[in-house]
């Protein structure tokens, strides 16, 4: 049986983990990849199984609470390798681009490690997450642009 303190330490490892991979594959390729060109001696990876992309079953839900139903295939490419120091990464990405797997599987390796989990922070997940949060500022702005405001006039008729 666990305890509570090892429980709260693998609790916040996989939302380091989830924070990570949630950035590199919402964000666009081009940009990922600029980052990790940026990063010296990057570590040495190994595949852990080829890149391959598939599909994916999408469902919704009508009214957001009722029934079911497939709302059509996505394609999905997932990439798994390990660094040097002995941790594996698994990526997927919305897409058929197996670059951008792969870097969100580096990424999920380099959060794990000691020596990369810094480096990966301040190089590629700041700025993702400064731009992801530029984009929803603007996206609100431009929303924000486009509200109407209603009011309602009350008439009052004098009684005779």
């Amino acid at each position: 049986m666990k305890n509570d303190v090892s429980v709260e330490v693998e609790s916040s490892a996989i939302a380091v983990r989830q924070r990570a991979h949630g950035l590199i594959a919402k964000s666009p390729h081009e940009m990922v990849r600029d980052l990790f060109d940026r990063i010296e001696n990057l570590p040495n990876i190994k595949q852990v199984r080829p890149t391959d992309t598939g599909l994916i079953m999408v469902r919704g839900k009508v009214g957001g609470d009722g029934a079911r139903f497939n709302l059509g295939e996505l394609p999905l490419t997932r990439a798994a390798l390990r660094i040097d120091g002995g941790q594996v990464g698994i990526g997927y990405v919305a897409g058929r681009n197996s670059d951008h797997a792969e870097l969100a599987a580096l990424a999920d390796a380099m959060v794990q490690s000691e020596t990369w989990g810094g480096v990966l922070e301040e190089k590629v997940l700041v700025p993702l997450a400064d731009a992801v949060r530029d984009k929803k500022t603007e996206n609100g702005r431009k929303a924000a642009a486009t509200k109407v405001d209603f009011f309602t006039m009350v008439r009052t008729r004098k009684e005779k």
